[in-house]
């Protein structure tokens, strides 16, 4: 593939909801222009970009694909997306090194809640965004309808640059509003065709639109459009660029991706009004160890800037980086900096990927995308700079887990397999969280989701033959005293030699468990306790708070204070005092009430006002307490609230079921809160049930 000069390079993100036709739209750009012979399908599992064994599985994408086209002399790479909110991750991943989008909508369904959620992203981002409409083909699919819900969710920056072409039931082609062509699709092949009287005056108001949009980029196409001077066609195309590049435009097209169908207009429409890389803000980062900002333009002459937006983990070949090039050129066997660790790497054999397809390059230019293999000290949001003018970028948001799952391998034989795997894993997917613990003797991992977690296990059975056992997360609980309490620890054990003797007298006394978990002091005088053995007392206690009282739990919040005891010249050791401690706490359990302490979680819960009181009503059924609330953009808010763990184990679920899929939260660890006495007895007898 040859090297593009940057004006005629786009980097375009593919972006909807699950099931839109993302990976359909951009099958059909690579039969269209020529890069594909045979157009694939996501229905025979021959298509570029899903080609992951969980994605023919499932046929849905779960991972972003990089598919360069080259297009009447432009080379435009596609980011073709999965559309499932549980892995925004990778949307957010290609939303990092683009300046343009097609958001995918299902004509059949238009507006829905994960277009909007992807809309919501493209909007605080800036990015300038086409709005294709697929599946026109498909039976009672209502125009009108169409451009009612998206013009009512966007606005009227959202602008028909394509009229669909409907006899009566079937979907033929489109009016080009742009050029005022039609082109018909019959057979498999197209034609276009000038417009008739009756179809001029069908879209003549669409076609104002379009003109009035233009009129609005500058005050000199506004006042000769207002004196009723006609715009021409040049005037028209520089101002729709504008308009788009701007955001104050948003083109729509109609068209079905199985068909062919407006996709050659979409291509057009990138070509023609989407940026080029060096297009609209320069990039910005800092310089390292500093917070001096600097800026980078894509030219080939600036000094090196790359990112890491995305990494891959092969069995067989390893690691596999893939690379935005914002400035400079990136080229095989030259060494550059990672800022990020402060190490200098060597670059290997470089290329760019179609797919799974592997296609070598010497360099990869500014504004361009291409991939490295086998460099360890190379990962996901890290930044390659030219070590005598360094910058150092950003990093991408990554979304913490909202749900654990614990799992254990079928075959006892691959405990160790299992670290190595999860490991790989995460390199290549930040987002999932692995927390060995030894209190529950789980191993969990955490997801956005079960259909993530659900991929991750699929792909370490399908490439690292790694088959696991899945068990629902058991909550940490911990233990404390709510009350104070004096006792006496007596050791005393005499056997033929030399015997043992310890006797302490100890006061307890709650503190609040999430600011310290233990406190030791002492208020000997006298010499009761030699100074010697006070290590061995705290030393005692630590040990005996490792397993509480009530249901073996640890035990937190705890102060405790040695005042006096005895000891015997002889028989007084370390380990006597260690047991006088423990006999010492044991005794003061009736006066110190010993009880249950359960995590709560800060949520952080992202719904549309339709949901807001269900989802509160719900937070108060699980024992939360709502903080606050804060509206934002597009009728929606955010609540604030802290529920404990045990109640929201598969809140993503239930999340979903309740706003319809629409409704997203992050989760954090607050603090320890004592149980309801009602709940204590249970959680006993649950822990007993698994020890």
């Amino acid at each position: 593939m040859k090297h593009y000069e940057v004006n005629r390079m786009r980097t375009v993100a593919i972006v909807g909801h699950t099931g839109t036709g993302k990976t359909s739209f951009v099958e059909s750009a690579l039969f269209l222009s020529g890069t594909k012979a045979k157009k694939g399908s996501v229905e025979s599992k021959s298509t570029t970009s899903d080609y992951l064994p969980e994605e023919h599985a499932k046929l849905t994408s779960y991972s972003t694909s990089l598919v360069p086209i080259e297009f009447k002399d432009y080379k435009i790479n596609f980011l073709d997306t999965p559309g499932s909110e549980e892995f925004v991750n990778e949307l957010y991943q290609a939303l990092d090194v683009v300046k343009g989008a097609i958001l995918v909508i299902d004509g059949t369904k238009a507006i829905d809640i994960g277009s909007e959620r992807v809309l919501n992203e493209l909007n605080e981002r800036h990015i300038p965004t086409i709005i294709y409409v697929n599946k026109m083909d498909k039976p009672n699919v209502k125009f009108e309808k169409i451009l009612e819900s998206i013009q009512g969710t966007i606005g009227y920056q959202a602008v028909p640059f394509l009229w669909p072409v409907v006899e009566g039931e079937d979907f033929k082609g489109y009016v080009n509003l742009v050029d005022m062509n039609k082109k018909l699709h019959e057979g498999g092949s197209s034609k276009i065709t000038e417009l008739d009287d009756a179809t001029l005056a069908q879209v003549e108001p669409f076609r104002t639109k379009i003109v009035e949009s233009v009129a609005e980029t500058s005050e000199e196409l506004f006042d000769k459009h207002f004196a009723g001077e006609a715009i021409s066609q040049e005037e028209i195309y520089e101002g729709l660029r504008k308009g788009v590049l701007d955001g104050d435009l948003k083109p729509i097209v109609f068209g079905s991706a199985d068909l062919n169908i407006g996709v050659n207009a979409c291509l057009d429409i990138i070509k023609n009004f989407m940026p080029s890389p060096n297009d609209l803000k320069p990039v910005s980062g800092i310089r390292p160890n500093s917070d001096i900002v600097i800026e980078r333009d894509t030219r080939n002459d600036a000094p090196l800037s790359a990112y890491v937006f995305k990494t891959t983990v092969d069995p067989f070949m390893g690691t596999l980086s893939m690379i935005k090039v914002f400035s400079g050129v990136l080229k095989s066997g030259s060494e550059v900096l990672v800022p990020n660790t402060g190490k200098m790497v060597k670059i290997g054999n470089l290329f760019t990927l179609r797919g799974k397809e592997q296609i070598e390059m010497d360099t990869i230019v500014a504004g361009d995308i291409g991939a490295v293999a086998k460099i360890e000290n190379l990962f996901t949001g890290a930044t390659l700079t030219d070590p005598k003018d360094p910058i150092l970028f950003k990093t991408s948001k990554i979304q913490t887990p909202t749900m654990y799952i614990g799992i254990h391998p079928k075959n006892k034989n691959d405990d160790n397999k299992l670290s190595t795997v999860l490991a790989k894993m995460k390199i290549e997917d930040p987002t999932i969280d692995i927390v060995r613990n030894p209190e529950t003797a789980q191993l969990l991992i955490g997801g956005q989701g079960l259909t993530h977690i659900g991929y991750i296990t699929d792909k370490m059975k399908n490439s690292y033959n790694l088959e696991v056992d899945m068990s629902d997360q058991k909550i940490v609980y911990r233990e404390t005293i709510k009350a104070k309490g004096d006792a006496e620890g007596k050791h005393k054990k005499q056997s033929g030699g030399s015997g043992q003797f310890g006797v302490v007298r100890m006061r307890f006394e709650p503190m609040n468990p999430n600011e310290k978990d233990f406190e030791f002091t002492e208020e000997v005088h006298g010499g009761s306790v030699p100074k010697n053995y006070f290590p061995a007392v705290e030393k005692g206690l630590i040990e005996t708070f490792q397993k509480g009282p009530l249901a073996g739990f640890p035990v937190i919040g705890v102060k405790a204070i040695l005042y006096d005891g005895q000891y015997h010249d002889v028989d007084s050791n370390e380990i006597s005092f260690k047991m006088a401690a423990t006999l010492a706490f044991k005794n003061a359990l009736p006066q110190v009430k010993p009880t249950i302490l359960e995590p709560v979680m800060l949520l952080k819960i992202t719904v549309k006002d339709d949901y807001l009181g269900d989802v509160m009503g719900d937070a108060n059924k699980r024992r939360g307490r709502v903080l606050g609330m804060e509206p934002l953009e597009g009728g929606r808010q955010n609540i604030l609230a802290e529920i404990p763990e045990v109640e929201i184990v598969k809140y993503t679920v239930d999340l979903k079921a309740m706003t319809q899929g629409s409704g997203s939260f992050t989760r954090s660890f607050a603090r320890y809160e004592e149980v309801p006495e009602n709940l204590i007895d249970k959680i006993i007898q649950e822990h007993k049930l698994d020890a």
